[in-house]
């Protein structure tokens, strides 16, 4: 939706003749101040006071016009200029004239003396020759036709295709959802009141499409994969709602999908589909964050009534930090300690009603706002309280327990370790999601830094053009790693996401711990990647209109929510050692022990003279090389680790304690596991593809990736003897030649994650910028 200073330039007429002028000047960069009084002085003696009025809006240097303004500018100059003949071949100046010359309903104020004063303008503004009116009239919205940028050398459509994968229609089916609704656009300056009604009126409209329904597939019809593919999707324009979208679908609704009965499915999920249930999945308490099990909240059978008594029995026990709670939510999935009367069943989950349709709080319930945060400001966080809340025995989420009305606890699951780890695994998706919405954060974040490091031009050979920021090799390694690293998590999650939808319960462990550790691998990596993509923008990425501020603040937290990372990384080292310490004193911990020894015995192998000095550039961006590096990797921690357990649990060392001590070396084990697994499922990827131009952009990319993380942990890789000094440099040497020759093509690489524009939102970053 146009702005009131847009549709103030647009509707007065004494403007009409410096629109082409006012475009050209804000897409070629930032209007200086100088620029802006040149502008008005000239433009003075045929302005009333209104015109300079609306002209002064579009003439302030702190304040930028939104790339969404600029974009409805140039497409109302477009349809302007259809009129005018040999338009190709205008001046800014001659433009402006012929459509003022031809809507003009005035005389007095226009003159042939206005065609002189507008050329002298362009002139002194420098643009000169016909080239600004070329791409005026010519240029694409995309940045890929940005005249001094080679063209593509490989499809750029089919490469998103490829990176979007199996779901790729449904993401650009968001996508063109979120650019064809006025309704989202970004906002900044409003309180966090008004922000957050902002993402609810999104979420409803959301909801009103269909995309609540997804995640429901036996009840709505929907599809797991459809509706990680709309979290995804729905990441590149905003994290509030995506984070409001996951509480509401994935955590509340998918709670009651999961873990309820056929009945309770039926009973809620259409509601919560649609938004007339908005909810709260009230897991985290003050005192048990990621320690589940041993929650405090309970919820106590009451025989004589029927009832389940949900308490609240300390401050540490409060539900903290649940979303949806503060403001909107009505009903809550509470996690609490199943008691009939002596006996404890440990965590189940309840449905626990906490607003009446009044929006008022149900009896017994309190809740309090968490207040400002970091970011993330349009979602209302909140704490919970529960004073002897009484709801029906249905109100259990009884897919895999039931208490019966005398009392009777009945489970198909036996085993109560593997009915908390089954109740667990809705968490699995969540994380999976959050993973797939960190690694979109980070194509943005590489989108706007990529398009703007071609563009943005500083210092250069003495008598020569001024250089493209992009083009220096320190801004290529700045960069073009971590836009390696965001392909090859990108072809993991895809991997991850197919392993999710066809888990079952053989595999549910293995499954969650690869969730556990691409969740910390890829939301690390997007701090990361913000980060250095927002120092690589200078002073124009401090500017919250750029994106930034908001993808910074906003995706911060997924390092510690749906699991903290480190937490997360402990998690899947366990999985590695086989779930060990719940086998400390099994024998299966030595048959661990046994076969990590034999894997890094294979690994051995490569570690002969010639070998770990062998330099040429073939060999090191072979797969044969790589893959083998971080499976070496991988294969010695674990036998390392598991030998310091051993030797520890031989000396009566308790496995808590022996845990303790080794968990540096455990995280070391899982980020080796998670990179090893990283590069495989990349490699696979490349092994597929068939289009002979994307599969050699992909090769480039995949060498850089596993390069720089042998490089980035090389000493360890030297202390081992898998490599020797000479070819740690020669490592680092071919890292340079890999981040030169993707320059190249380093636009159209950002380009094929298929961000819009207007989704993107950050004028530096939009392919109307000029070079």
């Amino acid at each position: 939706m146009p702005s009131t200073e847009l549709n103030r330039l647009l509707s007065t007429e004494r403007l009409t003749p410096l629109m082409p002028m006012i475009y050209v000047a804000w897409a070629d960069g930032v209007l200086t101040q100088q620029e802006q009084e040149l502008i008005t002085n000239a433009a003075s003696n045929w302005l009333d006071d209104d015109s300079k009025d609306a002209l002064s809006a579009w003439l302030n240097p702190t304040e930028p016009p939104s790339s969404r303004d600029l974009l409805h500018l140039l497409t109302e100059l477009r349809s302007r200029c259809e009129e005018l003949e040999d338009k190709d071949r205008l001046s800014l100046a001659e433009m402006g004239f012929q459509i003022a010359e031809l809507e003009s309903d005035e005389d007095a104020w226009f003159s042939s003396g206005l065609l002189g004063a507008l050329g002298e303008m362009e002139e002194a503004l420098g643009f000169v020759g016909g080239d600004a009116t070329r791409d005026l009239i010519e240029r694409q919205w995309t940045y890929e036709h940005h005249k001094d940028e080679a063209q593509p050398r490989f499809n750029v459509g089919a490469m998103n295709k490829l990176i979007d994968g199996r779901f790729a229609a449904q993401k650009q089916a968001v996508r063109e959802f979120l650019t064809a609704n006025d309704a989202f656009v970004h906002t900044y300056d409003i309180t966090k009141a008004e922000q957050r009604a902002q993402t609810l009126v999104w979420l409803k409209l959301l909801a009103d499409e269909g995309y609540g329904k997804v995640a429901y597939p036996e009840t709505t019809g929907g599809d797991m994969g459809n509706f990680v593919a709309t979290f995804e999707a729905l990441a590149s324009f905003d994290l509030s709602l995506v984070i409001k979208y996951g509480v509401q679908f994935g955590l509340f609704g998918g709670s009651i999908y999961f873990l309820g009965s056929d009945e309770q499915r039926e009973k809620y999920l259409h509601d919560v589909a649609d938004m007339r249930l908005p909810g709260c999945f009230a897991m985290s308490e003050l005192g048990h964050g990621s320690n589940v099990r041993d929650l405090g909240t309970y919820a106590r059978f009451d025989t004589e009534t029927d009832e389940f008594v949900v308490h609240t029995p300390s401050e540490a026990a409060r539900k903290e930090w649940i979303g949806n709670a503060a403001l909107d939510g009505h009903m809550a999935t509470v996690f609490a300690q199943l008691e009939v009367g002596d006996n404890g069943y440990g965590v189940h989950a309840f449905l626990v009603p906490i607003r009446a349709a009044d929006g008022t709080t149900m009896p017994g319930v309190s809740i309090e706002d968490c207040g400002d945060k970091m970011g993330l400001n349009g979602v209302d966080n909140g704490r919970i309280w529960f004073d002897n809340v009484r709801i029906p025995r249905e109100n259990l989420l009884s897919r895999y327990a039931t208490v019966q009305p005398d009392g009777k606890y009945e489970s198909p699951i036996a085993s109560p370790s593997r009915r908390f780890f089954t109740m667990l695994g809705t968490l699995v998706g969540g994380r999976v999601a959050v993973a797939s919405a960190a690694n979109t954060v980070a194509k943005s974040a590489l989108t706007i830094a990529v398009r703007y490091g071609a563009q943005r031009r500083q210092f250069g050979p003495e008598q020569g053009a001024e250089t493209r920021i992009l083009d220096y090799r320190s801004h290529k390694l700045r960069l073009f790693p971590r836009l390696a690293k965001t392909y090859a998590i990108q072809f993991a999650l895809h991997n991850l996401v197919e392993r999710y939808l066809g888990k079952s319960e053989e595999d549910s462990r293995e499954v969650e711990a690869l969730a556990a550790g691409i969740k910390a691998y890829a939301t690390w990596h997007a701090t990361d990647t913000v980060q250095e993509c927002r120092e690589a923008c200078g002073g124009q990425g401090y500017l919250r209109v750029n994106r930034f501020a908001s993808l910074k603040e906003d995706s911060d937290i997924f390092t510690t929510f749906e699991g903290d990372n480190t937490v997360l990384l402990l998690l899947a080292a366990k999985a590695k050692l086989t779930e060990f310490r719940e086998q400390f004193s099994d024998t299966k911990l030595f048959g661990v022990v046994r076969y990590a020894a034999n894997l890094a015995a294979t690994a051995v192998t490569e570690l002969n003279p010639v070998v770990i000095r062998q330099t040429d550039s073939q060999h090191l961006r072979s797969a044969e090389f790589l893959l083998g590096a971080v499976r070496y990797r991988e294969a010695d921690l674990v036998a390392s680790v598991a030998t310091r357990l051993k030797s520890r649990l031989d000396h009566g060392l308790e496995p808590f304690v022996a845990f303790n001590e080794v968990q540096d070396h455990l995280l070391s084990v899982a980020e080796a596991f998670v990179e090893r697994i990283v590069a495989e499922n990349f490699y696979e990827a490349i092994e597929k593809c068939e289009d002979f131009e994307i599969r050699q952009q992909l090769e480039q990319l995949f060498a850089l990736h596993v390069l720089s993380a042998i490089h980035d942990d090389s000493g360890w890789f030297q202390e081992q003897g898998y490599i020797a000094g000479v070819k740690a440099r020669a490592i680092r040497a071919e890292i340079n030649i890999l981040v030169d020759e993707i320059r190249e093509q380093s636009v159209h690489l950002v380009d094929a994650f298929g961000i819009p524009d207007k989704v993107l939102d950050a004028p530096i970053g939009l392919g109307a910028m000029g070079g």
